[in-house]
């Protein structure tokens, strides 16, 4: 496979909407209309809770992952090189997906497999940060700004990723990525008015019954 086609393959793969399919293969409901409206993970538990959630986080960390582990190997030494252009275009693809119509998710998720595979320590803080801001805030937009901001530290602190300083910047520019497209969330919290897991949360049955109803309704 030649650089080119797997750049499309990873914008293809990082494309596939797991939270909308997940969404119609366990409810019948289509989650671009529901909760957030995002095709992501988080949206995911909000409307259909952890049990729907947890399948399509891990596909959409392994949507980030597994271009850039293994189309890097058929590269040669050059193959760090498109493997910052195999991540980004998986992260493109989720934010931006052709089958739906290029309505995607926030690429969190996406963007951690990517640093996965390219600077593990790195993103490895990222998600002990990730997890302890959820733990202390029960907000999942304060986790990722807060991860986002760890990823773009412990890449200007610490020795680039295998002497590569373009891996540094890839990190930089998607961490500005995620505050930029967290805008809405930021603003919200800064009012207290940012939604909270465990807090003012329906039980996760009466969410989808309503959403189930809500798709029937429209059919009609």
């Amino acid at each position: 496979m030649t650089p080119w086609l797997a750049l499309a393959a990873s914008y293809l793969w990082g494309a596939v909407p797991a939270s909308y399919l997940a969404g119609k293969w366990s409810r019948g409901i289509d989650l671009r209309r529901h909760g957030s409206g995002n095709l992501g993970a988080t949206n995911t538990f909000r409307v259909l809770g952890a049990k729907v959630a947890a399948p399509v986080m891990v596909f959409d960390i392994l949507k980030g992952f597994l271009p850039v582990f293994l189309f890097t190997r058929w590269d040669g030494p050059a193959g760090w090189q498109w493997g910052l252009a195999y991540g980004a275009a998986a992260i493109v693809g989720h934010v931006y997906p052709v089958y739906m119509r290029f309505r995607g998710g926030k690429g969190v998720a996406t963007a951690a497999g990517v640093f996965l595979a390219l600077a593990p320590l790195a993103i490895g803080v990222a998600i002990l940060t990730w997890l302890g801001v959820l733990k202390v805030t029960r907000m999942v937009s304060a986790a990722s700004l807060a991860g986002a901001a760890a990823l773009a530290a412990v890449l200007a602190l610490a020795a680039p990723p295998g002497g590569h300083p373009e891996i540094r910047w890839l990190g930089w520019a998607i961490a500005a990525f995620v505050i930029f497209s967290h805008r809405a969330n930021l603003r919200r919290i800064v009012r207290g008015e940012e939604p909270r897991f465990g807090r003012g949360r329906e039980p996760e049955a009466t969410v989808a019954a309503a959403a189930i109803t809500a798709d029937a309704e429209e059919v009609r």
